[in-house]
């Protein structure tokens, strides 16, 4: 229960800076506290398929993305609403994801 306690806690200072340092593809949303990265992938089926393995990677974390999808495009923001922004399950589940889209070539 600890962990997930602080996991749900607002990144600030250092801890912020270094875990945000560790995802060179997502950037700060505007007017948020949030992350997001646009995925690219071959075609159609890579990237429902890369959305599928997110769906069992985020429902086993219990923390789930923001994303909108056309054909091979995918565009994901991540913050935890309950925290009021940016928090440990937001940069780990980004990592998650990153790691799984190279999967599906994207």
């Amino acid at each position: 229960m600890r962990r997930e306690a602080e996991m749900a806690n607002k990144l600030t200072g250092p801890e912020r800076d270094q875990a945000l340092a560790g995802l060179p593809e997502w950037g700060l949303v505007d007017g948020r506290d949030a992350i997001q990265r646009k995925y690219r992938f071959p075609d159609f089926k890579a990237a429902f398929g890369f959305m599928s393995t997110v769906a069992e990677i985020a429902e086993e974390m219990d923390h789930h993305p923001e994303w909108f999808n056309v054909y091979n495009r995918l565009d994901v923001t991540l913050s935890t609403h309950d925290a009021g922004g940016l928090t440990r399950l937001d940069t780990d589940l980004a990592m998650r994801m990153d790691a799984a889209a190279e999967e599906f070539g994207g």
